[in-house]
């Protein structure tokens, strides 16, 4: 049996900015939850999606946040893509 590879979760949300030199969104209850992922590789997928989505917003930000550092602070796999 092949050894599955390590599940590093990345979440992928974005929302309007109220100012682009922050990330700071206008209404965090209009945040939009694209996805948990499994990896890094889904997740950039899944956030340049959204991004191109939105393109023409320009207020409009995608953020890729690695949660697996979260929840395990101590690990911080190279090569993650």
């Amino acid at each position: 049996m092949s050894e599955q590879p390590r599940q590093l979760l990345h979440l992928v949300i974005g929302g309007e900015m109220k100012d682009l030199d922050r990330p700071e969104f206008i209404d965090l209850k209009a945040v939009d939850f694209v996805g948990a992922y499994p990896n890094y590789r889904t997740a950039y997928d899944a956030w340049k999606g959204a991004a191109q989505r939105t393109i023409d917003n320009a207020r409009m930000r995608y953020f890729i946040i690695h949660a697996h550092r979260l929840l395990d602070p101590g690990t911080d796999p190279e090569g993650e893509m």
